[in-house]
C-alpha cells in the first residue's frame, strides 16, 4: 500500500511539473520523427528493389525474345551474340540485393553508408565503387538524419535524468525529507518506488513506440521474434542507467550535485568513451585505402592481357584443368578469342587475394572494438540493435559474400562452356539464369 501511494505521489508530482512533462512530450516526438525515418528508408528500398526486378524481368525476356526469332542480340550493339555463352551470361541480368529487415524501422545502421543491390557480372566485385555511397558522415548528419536507435541510445538516458534528478534532493532541500519518512517503510524504498516509477512511465512510452513502429514497416509479421529481442534490448540498456541513476541519488546531498553527477555519467558513457575508443582503433587500425584492390584493379588486370598468350593459357588451365582439352583450346585460330573471353577468371582470383587481406583487417578491428563492449556498453547495444535490425556490419558483409559468391558461379559456367565452344539457346539461357541464382 505504501508503494501505491508513492506512485500516486510520483504522478501528481509529474503532472504539476511542465518541465517533465514536456521533456517526455519531446522525447515520443523525437522516437515518432525517428521510426518514420527508419520506416521511410525501408519502404523505399523495398520499392527499389521492386522495380530493379521488374527490369530483370523485362530484360532477360528481351534476350528470350532474341532466342525465339532468332537473332543474335539488340541491333544497335551488332558485335553481341547472346548465342555465346560470354555474352548470354553477361546478359543474364543477374542481381544481388541486401532486403531490408522491417527491423530497419528501430535502427537504420549501416543502410545508409552501404549500397542494396548491385547489378552483378563476370567483372564485378564486392568492392565496386558503386557498393557505397559517395556521401561522407559528416554530409549525412547535416541532413538531419535521426533513426529510433539513436533515440534510445542517447536520448533515453537524457530523459530519465531530467525525470528523476531532483528526486529526495528537493524534498531534503526543503526540510520535509523526515515528515515524508514517517509515512514510508524507510528512506531507500520510498526513493527507489519514485525511481520506478519514472521507469516504468518511460519503459512502457518506449513500449508504444516499439509497437507504432512496428505496424510502419509490418515487424510483427516477421517470423523471427525480433519485436520481443528490441524489448528485451531496450529494458537492459534502460536498467543499466537506471542503476547508476539510482545510486546516485542515494548517495547524493544536493539537486546540484545530483545532476553534475548524472550528467558526467551521461557525458563519459555516451561520448568520452566511444571517442576514445573510436580514436585508439582508429590509431591501431588505420582506414584501410584499399591500395591493393586498386593496383589489381587498374595495374594488375592490364598486366594479364600483356603476358604472353601460353602464359594466361597455362594459369586458366590450372583454375579449370577440364577445359585443357576442349575444342577450343586445341584450336589456334580461335583460341585466343576464347582466352580473353575467359581472362576475368584471372583478375577474379588476383582480386579475391587483395580483398581477402582487407576483409581481414576489418574483422581485427572489429574484433578489437567488440574487446570494449565491457567498459563501452553504448556501443555494445548500438551494435546488438543493428544487427536486430539487420543493418549491421556483418549483414552487410554477408551481402558482399553473396556478391563474392555470384560472380564465381558466373565465371565457373561461362568459362568451361566457351572452351567447349557451346551455343546457347533459350533452354541454356535460362539454365544459366537459374544456376547462378538457385539459392535466391
Amino acid at each position: 500500500m505504501k508503494g501505491l501511494n508513492t506512485f500516486l505521489y510520483e504522478g501528481k508530482h509529474f503532472v504539476r511539473n511542465p518541465f517533465k512533462v514536456i521533456a517526455l512530450l519531446l522525447f515520443v516526438l523525437a522516437g515518432i520523427y525517428g521510426l518514420h525515418n527508419g520506416a521511410s528508408l525501408y519502404k523505399k528500398q523495398q520499392l527499389e528493389i521492386e522495380k530493379i526486378n521488374q527490369k530483370i524481368e523485362t530484360d532477360q525476356q528481351k534476350v528470350i525474345e532474341y532466342y525465339e526469332s532468332n537473332n543474335v542480340g539488340p541491333k544497335d550493339r551488332p558485335w553481341v551474340n547472346v548465342r555465346e555463352p560470354y555474352w548470354a551470361v553477361w546478359y543474364s541480368s543477374t542481381y544481388e540485393f541486401k532486403k531490408p529487415s522491417p527491423a530497419m524501422v528501430y535502427s537504420i545502421g549501416q543502410a545508409e553508408q552501404y549500397g542494396f543491390y548491385k547489378k552483378v557480372t563476370f567483372n564485378s566485385s564486392p568492392y565496386d565503387a558503386d557498393m557505397a555511397e559517395e556521401i561522407a558522415n559528416p554530409e549525412r548528419l547535416q541532413t538531419g538524419t535521426l533513426d529510433f536507435s539513436f533515440v534510445i541510445l542517447f536520448l533515453l538516458p537524457l530523459v530519465l535524468l531530467i525525470l528523476i534528478y531532483n528526486l529526495k534532493s528537493y524534498e531534503s532541500e526543503q526540510g520535509f525529507l523526515q515528515l515524508i519518512l514517517v509515512q514510508s517503510a524507510s528512506k531507500n524504498s520510498w526513493l527507489l518506488y519514485r525511481v520506478l516509477f519514472y521507469f516504468i512511465l518511460i519503459f512502457l512510452t518506449i513500449i508504444l513506440l516499439l509497437v507504432y513502429g512496428a505496424t510502419l514497416t509490418g515487424v510483427f509479421a516477421n517470423e523471427s521474434n525480433v519485436f520481443g529481442n528490441i524489448v528485451i534490448l531496450v529494458f537492459l540498456y534502460q536498467l543499466f542507467w537506471g542503476i547508476f541513476y539510482f545510486i546516485i541519488l542515494l548517495r547524493g546531498k544536493s539537486i546540484l550535485s545530483n545532476t553534475l553527477q548524472m550528467v558526467g555519467v551521461y557525458l563519459i558513457f555516451t561520448f568520452i568513451i566511444p571517442a576514445t575508443v573510436h580514436q585508439w582503433v582508429s590509431i591501431e587500425k588505420p582506414t584501410n585505402l584499399m591500395v591493393d584492390y586498386i593496383d589489381v584493379k587498374r595495374d594488375k588486370t592490364q598486366d594479364l592481357y600483356d603476358e604472353p598468350d601460353s602464359i594466361v593459357q597455362s594459369k586458366l588451365n590450372a583454375l579449370f584443368p577440364k577445359i585443357e582439352n576442349t575444342v577450343l583450346a586445341k584450336d589456334t585460330l580461335r583460341n585466343t578469342k576464347a582466352m580473353n573471353r575467359s581472362i576475368s577468371a584471372l583478375t577474379n582470383e588476383l582480386m579475391k587475394e587483395s580483398l581477402g587481406f582487407i576483409q581481414k583487417e576489418s574483422e581485427a578491428k572489429n574484433a578489437i572494438i567488440q574487446s570494449t563492449y565491457w567498459y563501452n556498453p553504448v556501443a555494445y547495444f548500438q551494435n546488438q540493435l543493428n544487427k536486430k535490425a539487420e543493418t549491421h556490419y556483418e549483414n552487410y558483409q554477408q551481402y558482399r559474400d553473396r556478391i563474392q559468391t555470384t560472380v564465381d558461379r558466373q565465371i565457373q559456367i561461362m568459362v568451361p562452356d566457351i572452351y567447349n565452344d557451346i551455343k546457347v539457346d533459350k533452354e541454356k539461357y535460362l539454365d544459366y539464369i537459374n544456376q547462378i541464382n538457385y539459392d535466391q
